[in-house]
């Protein structure tokens, strides 16, 4: 009996992982402090996430251990209530008291995690956190390289931090049919990045015309994902729910994609 409860929970819960398909949001979650009320309510990220369902997120502006979140270790929170339990974190910038960084959960395990240094002089730190992601896809695990970041504000700055990450290992090396998606918050204001860098690469853009920033009112396409390899892009949206104005400064960006070989 044990045996067919493990069959039936296999064929309603994991349909998506099964064939090859996956939700992937990327989500600037700003602390989990609202964009308009400026009030701590880890609570309301966690409900965006949980509407959005996905597979795999890529959140960025993650807290741990800093006094104006409570000094919670927010991934594993997020991780926790989201029923996305494999985790990777990378602190980026130090405060006197704590950390915040970028963060990918995810429902499939998660390895050779490794982190990118994209800070330019005289600018804030910034890193890409790289991890491997397993997909079931069809029968057996697919390797899919995920990619999250926080890129700068200025343009030339932006530039220079994709040029560097994708001369970086393991992406300079990475071959062809290796499943790849690069997300986060580009900080893109014209939409110029995909054209210059991205696209001259050989990567699909989801997102340029897509606004996330400002959650209340959205104006610009900050956030973005670029894929690349035997990937197909179903569909793409941003959450525009009234949780989701609240709860932070960016709306979510989410892609329905499918791994085709």
């Amino acid at each position: 009996m044990e045996h067919w409860i493990l069959l039936l929970y296999l064929l309603l819960e994991k349909p998506v992982a099964m064939s090859g398909k996956l939700r992937l949001v990327t989500y600037n979650i700003h602390k989990g402090i609202g964009g308009a009320d400026r009030r701590y309510r880890l609570e309301r990220v966690v409900e965006v996430l949980q509407k959005c369902q996905p597979d795999i997120a890529l959140l960025q502006e993650v807290d741990d251990g800093v006094p104006r979140s409570h000094r919670d270790r927010q991934v594993d929170l997020l991780a926790e209530a989201t029923g996305l339990p494999h985790r990777a974190y990378q602190r980026n910038v130090r405060l006197k008291q704590g950390h915040y960084g970028n963060a990918v959960l995810s429902r499939f395990p998660l390895s050779s995690e490794a982190n990118i240094d994209l800070t330019i002089p005289l600018k804030k730190r910034r890193r890409a956190l790289v991890v491997h992601c397993r997909v079931p896809v069809g029968g057996h695990r697919r390797s899919l390289l995920l990619i999250n970041v926080h890129l700068g504000l200025s343009s030339m700055e932006r530039q220079l931090q994709l040029r560097r990450l994708l001369k970086s290992h393991p992406l300079a090396n990475a071959a062809w049919r290796l499943p790849m998606v690069i997300g986060g918050d580009y900080n893109d204001v014209f939409g110029n990045l995909g054209k210059r860098v991205m696209l001259s690469k050989g990567f699909s853009s989801v997102g340029q015309k897509i606004r996330t920033f400002p959650a209340m009112l959205p104006v610009s396409s900050l956030d973005r994902i670029f894929y690349r390899g035997p990937l197909q892009l179903d569909h793409a949206f941003a959450s525009r729910s009234q949780i989701a104005r609240q709860a932070s400064d960016h709306l979510p960006l989410v892609a329905d994609l499918k791994i085709t070989s």
